[in-house]
This record gives C-alpha cells, sequence and structure tokens, in this order.
C-alpha cells in the first residue's frame, strides 16, 4: 500500500495536469474579471475615483482597460495596500494597460460640488483611454456621461480587477500630485496627509491660512475663511 504523502501528490499532480492552462495570474479571494465576463463584451474598462473627501486639491479618476493575458499581481481596493505595493503596480500598470487619467480642479469642485466633479473627472479619464471601450464598470453608485454602456458597482474597486486596476491609477496619481504641491506649500503636510484634514492640516489652516488649493465649499475650509 501506497503511503498516503504519495497518494496525495499523485493525486494532486494529475489534478493539475487535467485543469486547462489560464492565462495571467490566479486571483483567490480578491477582485476577478467575474463581473467583467458577465457583460459578454470583450472591451471593458474599469473606472474609479481618488479624493472625494480631502480639504485640499483635485479629484482624480481614471479609466483602465486590462490586458487579461498580461496584468500585475497583487491588484486590490487601493485602500487595502500600502503605498510602496500601490507605488510599484502603478509603474507595471502603465507598461501593460490602457490607461486614462482625468482630474477635476478646486474651482470645478466648488461651483459644480464634490460629486459632480468626481463624475466630471470619470468623464474625463474615460475620454483619455487610448482605445474606445464597450462597457465601463463604475465603482459606486453614480455613473458619468460617456459614450459607453455602464454599470455602477458599489464597493467595485474591491471585487473587479478593472476597477481595483483604475482605483491604484487615480490614488498614486492623486498622490503624487499632492506631494508635489507640499513642496509650493509646507507646512500643510500635504506630503503625508495629501489634503485631508489630518491634525497638522487642520493646525495649517488655523495658524497658516487658506490656500488657492483649498476647496472653499468645504466646512473646515470656510471656517477659517471666515476667521
Amino acid at each position: 500500500m501506497e503511503p498516503m504523502t504519495d497518494s496525495l501528490t499523485l493525486f494532486r499532480d494529475k489534478y493539475r495536469e487535467q485543469q486547462p492552462k489560464q492565462a495571467g495570474p490566479i486571483h483567490v479571494g480578491g477582485p476577478s474579471f467575474e463581473l467583467e465576463d458577465q457583460t459578454a463584451l470583450d472591451l471593458v474598462c474599469g473606472i474609479d475615483e481618488a479624493g472625494r473627501g480631502p480639504l485640499a486639491g483635485p479629484v482624480v479618476a481614471a479609466a483602465v482597460l486590462l490586458d487579461r493575458e498580461n496584468f500585475p499581481e497583487g491588484l486590490n481596493d487601493s485602500k487595502k495596500l500600502t503605498e510602496l505595493r500601490r507605488e510599484k503596480l502603478y509603474e507595471e500598470l502603465l507598461e501593460c494597460a490602457q490607461v486614462g487619467v482625468g482630474i477635476a480642479d478646486v474651482a470645478e469642485i466648488d461651483t459644480i460640488n464634490i460629486l459632480q466633479a468626481s463624475l466630471l473627472a470619470m468623464a474625463r479619464a474615460f475620454e483619455a483611454l487610448p482605445v474606445l471601450t464597450k462597457f465601463a464598470l463604475i465603482d459606486g453608485i453614480h455613473a458619468p456621461k460617456i459614450e459607453c454602456k455602464t454599470a455602477c458597482v458599489k464597493g467595485g474597486d474591491g471585487k473587479s480587477l478593472s476597477i481595483a486596476a483604475a482605483s491604484i491609477i487615480a490614488k498614486v496619481s492623486r498622490d503624487r500630485y499632492m506631494r508635489a504641491l507640499s513642496l509650493d506649500y509646507p507646512g500643510y503636510g500635504w506630503d503625508s496627509n495629501k489634503g485631508y484634514g489630518s491634525a497638522q492640516h487642520l493646525a495649517a489652516l488655523k495658524y497658516l491660512g487658506v490656500t488657492p488649493h483649498h476647496r472653499a465649499t468645504f466646512a473646515p475650509v470656510r471656517e477659517a475663511m471666515g476667521n
């Protein structure tokens, strides 16, 4: 009688031989192409944004069309990744995926509100894609007005690989912008807080005042302007 370990090894190897070869990395328990497959279309992009909550800086969106046979391992909701991992995946995505980035600036945020500005940035990201896609999966519950069929997916950056990729591109693009901006406006901590209302940022608003890159319609900034 064969030892149990040898039997298990033979079964495992035989099982692997019988499985069809799968293109691209295998993802278990995270984002997948399931939602993309449900569209029954071959050109499906993911769209996501970064920067709805900060007190300063633009909102940035990205649209990404992945090559299913060549995409980075470990794509996930950008919030679940370390900054170092996001930066690495960002560079890898630029090498192998079709990417479009769109921005809505502070003036637009204050004029049309943050939701509409986010949708505007998404539309611009879609328009910046170098190829036309047939369908777009949108993270969230609101879809931008684009020349393409869309489906909104709540928590989509944790479900769809295309949206996860877009969340990484949008997040890293915006973070880099805020780090560069912090060189011109030291004291607000934008290199670390990226414009969010951290203790340092709120204190700087009080003692250094409001900059042209602050969102005047957001309560802490409006209060600082009043003072």
